[in-house]
C-alpha cells in the first residue's frame, strides 16, 4: 500500500513543516506523520534516532519528501530532501535522507541513508546546489526502485544555476547523475536553467521540469524532459522526449520570456479505451509565468497524453479565461504554480469523473484588499476543462477568513480518494491541511482536516502544511 509505514494495512498521511522550529533550532524542519487507523502521529525530524547528521538552524528539513518501498520489505520508506542544509562549510548544499519503515514504525528499523554530493551521488557539494529541492519515486518496468532527485542550483562545467538531477536505484542504491549535456538528452546545459526544479513519475517514466531554459531568444521561458526509469548503455536513465510549449502535436501556443514552463507537473497513469490497462499517462504541465495578452504572469497548464511508447499529443489549454471555465485571468494569479492530479480507478477507461486535476493560483486576489490570497481550481483531466471545473478559496470551501498573502494554493497534495490542500501561511489559527473529495463542488467544505494542536499534533507551527501527501 502506499505511505503505509508500519504495514499495517492504513493508509498513512505526511505533513510537511520546513519551518519548524526543533528542539529550540529555528527553520530546522520536521515532518508530521498520521498514522492511519487512528494510531497517532509521529514526529520525524534530524534530532530523532537512526537519523544522520542532526537538526541546524535554517536546513528546512521537510521542504520536499516523496514516498516509496525502497527495500521492498512491504514497509513504506520516506525521502525526505533538505536542499538548504550545510554539507561541512559548504553552506546549501543539500541533502536527501531516506528514512525506513517497518513494523516498529518509521524510523525505528533500518538506520537512514543520506543521499548527498561527495557520498553516494558522487559530484562534489558546492554551495546553493540544493540538492533534494525536488523529489519524486518510481519503478521500473521490472520493479526496480527508482528515487529521483533534483538539484537545480548545480553549476556544471561552470554554468552557474544549470542544474543536476540524480537517480538512486536497486537493493544497492546504486546512484547515477546526468544534466542536459548527457548523452541524449534534450536541449543544451546552459547557465540558469534549473535542470531538475521539478519532478514528477509514475510508472516506468519520470518528468523533469526545466523552468529556466532559454528557447532561441525567450528568456526563461521552460522546457519539461521525460526519462525511462532504466538504465541505458550510457549509464543513465533512458531518455524518453522533451518539449517546450510549441513541439506538442495540436499545440499553438509559443515560447515567451518568462513563462516558466515546467515550473509544477503533474503525471498519472491513464488507461485508454483501446487498452486493457493503463498503459499510457497524462502530464499536465505549469506556466505560472504565461501572460495571457495584456494580463502579466497570468498563469495556464497544458496537458498531454503521453503513449506507452512515448508519443506525446497535446490535449487541452488551461487558463482563467478559457471558455467556460470559472473566474477571470488578472495580473500575478500565477495560475499553475503548483499542480496535482489524480487517476481514481486505475484499472478503468479514463473519463473525467476519474482523471482530475488540481491547479494552484497562490497570487489570486478576491477583493483589492486581499491580493495574493489565492485559491485552488479543480478541473477534469479528460474532456473539456470548464465541463466541471470547481473554484475552493479562503471563506469559500477553505476554512479560514479571508485576508491578504495566505497564498491557498501553493501546496497540493494527490492521495486516491482525497485532494490535499494545504495552507502554511496567514495568520496560525488558520494554518492547516484540509483534504477534499476530487469531485468537490465550488465553496464545498474539506471531509478532514488536519492541525497544529489537534488529533495528536503538537501545538504551534512554522508552516504546517508547506507539502503534504
Amino acid at each position: 500500500m502506499d505511505s503505509d509505514f508500519n504495514g499495517d494495512g492504513h493508509r498513512d498521511t505526511v505533513i510537511a513543516d520546513p519551518h519548524a522550529a526543533v528542539d529550540g533550532i529555528e527553520e530546522a524542519g520536521q515532518l508530521h506523520v498520521v498514522l492511519g487507523g487512528g494510531k497517532g502521529t509521529v514526529q520525524v525530524h534530524q534530532n530523532m534516532p537512526n537519523v544522520s547528521d542532526g537538526a541546524e538552524p535554517g536546513d528546512r528539513f521537510g521542504s520536499s519528501f516523496a514516498v516509496y518501498d525502497a527495500d521492498q520489505d512491504g514497509c513504506s520508506d520516506l525521502a525526505v530532501g533538505i536542499p538548504l542544509e550545510d554539507i561541512d562549510t559548504v553552506v546549501d548544499a543539500g541533502l536527501v535522507h531516506l528514512i525506513h519503515g517497518s513494523v516498529l514504525g518509521i524510523g525505528q528499523g533500518t538506520a537512514d541513508k543520506g543521499f548527498r554530493q561527495g557520498a553516494r551521488l558522487g559530484e562534489t557539494a558546492e554551495a546553493e546546489d540544493w540538492v533534494g529541492h525536488a523529489v519524486a519515486t518510481t519503478t521500473s518496468a521490472t520493479g526496480v526502485p527508482y528515487l529521483v532527485i533534483g538539484a537545480p542550483g548545480e553549476d556544471v562545467a561552470g554554468k552557474t544555476d544549470s542544474g543536476l538531477v540524480s537517480a538512486v536505484y536497486g537493493p544497492g542504491f546504486t546512484a547515477v547523475s546526468f544534466d542536459q549535456d548527457s548523452p541524449g538528452v534534450w536541449e543544451e546545459r546552459e547557465a540558469y536553467d534549473q535542470f531538475g526544479s521539478a519532478i514528477a513519475a509514475s510508472g516506468n517514466y519520470f518528468v523533469v521540469g526545466v523552468p529556466g531554459e532559454s528557447v532561441d531568444s525567450d528568456l526563461s521561458a521552460g522546457v519539461v524532459m521525460a526519462f525511462r526509469a532504466s538504465v541505458n548503455t550510457d549509464g543513465i536513465p533512458a531518455p524518453s522526449f522533451g518539449m517546450g510549449q510549441e513541439r506538442a502535436v495540436g499545440s499553438e501556443k509559443s515560447a515567451e520570456t518568462g513563462d516558466r514552463y515546467g515550473t509544477s507537473l503533474a503525471f498519472v497513469p491513464h488507461r485508454p479505451w483501446t487498452s486493457p490497462t493503463a498503459n499510457a499517462f497524462l502530464l499536465a504541465v505549469g506556466i505560472p509565468g504565461e501572460d495571457l495578452a495584456d494580463v502579466m504572469d497570468a498563469g495556464a497548464v497544458q496537458t498531454y497524453l503521453i503513449s506507452a511508447a512515448g508519443g506525446v499529443t497535446h490535449l487541452d489549454w488551461i487558463d482563467q479565461n478559457t471558455a467556460d471555465v470559472g473566474g477571470e485571468a488578472e495580473p500575478g494569479d500565477a495560475f499553475g504554480q503548483t499542480l496535482a492530479a489524480v487517476n481514481t480507478n486505475p484499472s478503468a477507461v479514463g473519463s473525467a469523473s476519474t482523471m482530475r486535476l488540481a491547479v494552484g493560483a497562490p497570487g489570486e486576489e478576491s477583493s483589492q484588499e486581499h491580493p495574493d490570497q489565492g485559491g485552488v481550481q479543480i478541473f477534469p483531466l479528460l474532456g473539456a476543462p470548464g465541463a466541471g471545473d470547481a473554484w475552493i478559496e479562503p471563506g469559500a470551501g477553505i476554512p479560514a477568513v479571508p485576508a491578504a498573502r495566505r497564498f491557498a494554493g501553493i501546496s497540493l497534495g494527490a492521495q486516491q480518494t482525497a485532494l490535499l490542500v494545504g495552507m502554511p501561511y496567514g495568520p496560525a489559527e488558520d494554518h492547516a491541511v484540509h483534504a477534499y473529495p476530487w469531485n468537490v463542488s465550488t465553496g464545498g467544505a474539506p471531509t478532514q482536516t488536519w492541525k497544529p494542536g489537534d488529533g495528536g499534533i503538537p501545538a504551534g507551527d512554522g508552516a504546517f502544511g508547506a507539502v503534504a501527501r
